[in-house]
């Protein structure tokens, strides 16, 4: 049985801040992308293409744009707090997150040998493991929210 309105809004109240800050800055990401020149096209499709192959096949311009509109739609999913599901939030989020931290840790140079431990240059990817936690969270979350809810 469903519960008052106020009930749906306290269950998702711990919901909101995970959302907006991770979507905001995921968002950004996605727009600052959108546009990009031939240069950092080709630089960001060779950077992924060393992890995942299948994206050499890919023209850069359009893997940079696919990549911007994908960081977009996640972005904006995760700021629509009462459409978006938060386990379909969360199921979005852990996959992106994946991606990222499987560059961490394919790409040479990323991890002090020996370690998971980034080194300075693996830092700005390493740092996408709090994606991670969160899109868990969400996940489990919502999932647990619709057990409840039936």
């Amino acid at each position: 049985m469903a519960g008052t309105r106020a009930d749906r809004g306290r269950s998702t109240a711990w919901q909101v801040p995970l959302r907006v800050v991770t979507g905001a800055f995921i968002l950004n990401s996605g727009m600052n992308k959108r546009g990009a020149d031939a240069d950092t096209a080709t630089a960001l499709q060779g950077f992924a293409a060393g992890t995942y192959p299948q994206v050499k096949s890919m023209p850069p311009e359009r893997f940079v744009a696919t990549l911007s509109a994908g960081e977009i739609a996640l972005g904006a999913a995760l700021l629509a707090v009462p459409v978006v599901p938060a386990a379909v939030a969360g199921a979005g989020l852990t996959g992106f997150a994946a991606g990222m931290l499987g560059l961490y840790a394919r790409t040479p140079g990323m991890r002090q040998e020996g370690s998971i431990r980034p080194t300075e240059q693996g830092t700005a990817l390493a740092k996408d493991v709090w994606m991670l936690g969160i899109g868990v969270s969400l996940l489990l979350g919502g999932l647990k929210g619709r057990r409840a809810a039936r």
